[in-house]
């Protein structure tokens, strides 16, 4: 992996860090993450429109279908993600999404697509699974069993992190082919994408809409915040992935739950801090051996 793509992993694990914790404190559902795509597609309109102005014309069905497949599944995963933010601790859903979701997708790569990986790299792997775990609770999962309450908890946090975690795959793979094969624009699959987000939720608005009025009241400025950060962050994990493989650039990204468990951790109180950042630690050093790997 360049030092190029790395620098911008870093980066983007910051900013992901940060938008996931907002969503959390914003406790939204499906009409959330309308709130956040409307504003994304207004906010960007000018990018987007700079980028593909003598693009998009020449775009044939193969570029539409991978935008519209593209843009279900981050709408699965954010949906999914935010049910699992209202119902468990972001240190165990969020860790448990970002570390299954790209394991998933390297195996993947590695399996289907033919990339190769060095023995370093797998051990970069490894140490971004066991740093997940720690950051999930460590040893101290298995002593709930006297709390229910408290079991449930956890139990969902442990179930919506890792089916939000194959969303997180399956989009990585079929963004990273956008990117990768068919060639298109990072910025574009991303606002097509959130274009399509806001056709599919209109009907979750349409529903009931003074209560969608009241939700924005309380969360346009949490949805604001996600809209205008979020991107940045996926879009740079995509150019990362033009010039890095998709075995490397998926495990890599976990480098967010270093900065989700010292910032989270703190904002939120949640859980054993001091076992999250032995997490954190053991996900930086398997994100180095995975970067030299």
């Amino acid at each position: 992996m360049s030092l190029q793509a790395f620098a911008l992993i870093i980066f983007a694990g910051v900013i992901h860090a940060g938008w996931n914790i907002a969503a959390k404190k914003a406790g939204g559902d499906a009409r959330f993450a309308f709130f956040t795509s409307l504003l994304l597609i207004v906010f960007w309109a000018p990018l987007a429109w700079w980028v593909g102005r003598d693009v998009v014309g020449s775009w044939g069905w193969q570029a539409w279908a991978l935008v519209a497949v593209s843009g279900v599944l981050h709408l699965a995963y954010y949906v999914i993600l935010l049910r699992g933010y209202r119902k468990a601790d972001l240190t165990v859903v969020y860790p448990l999404a970002r570390g299954s979701g790209p394991l998933i997708s390297s195996l993947f790569a590695i399996v289907v697509l033919g990339e190769e990986i060095s023995q370093l790299g797998m051990l970069g792997v490894l140490g971004v699974v066991l740093g997940v775990f720690l950051i999930a609770g460590g040893p101290g999962m298995f002593r709930l069993r006297h709390d229910p309450q408290a079991r449930l908890r956890l139990h969902q946090g442990l179930f919506y992190g890792v089916v939000t975690g194959i969303f997180i795959a399956a989009y990585t793979v079929v963004d990273g082919y956008g990117v990768k094969v068919l060639l298109l624009s990072p910025i574009l699959i991303d606002y097509f994408g959130s274009c399509l987000r806001v056709v599919l939720l209109s009907p979750v608005i349409l529903r009931n809409v003074q209560e969608a009025k009241f939700l924005w009241q309380l969360q346009w400025r949490w949805a604001l915040l996600v809209a205008v950060v979020s991107p940045i962050a996926y879009v740079l994990v995509l150019y990362a992935m033009q010039s890095a493989p998709i075995s490397h650039v998926a495990p890599a990204r976990e480098v967010s739950m270093l900065f989700a468990a010292i910032i989270g951790g703190h904002l939120l109180r949640e859980g054993d801090r001091m076992v999250r950042i032995a997490g954190a630690i053991l996900i930086a050093f398997g994100v180095t051996a995975l970067g030299l790997g």
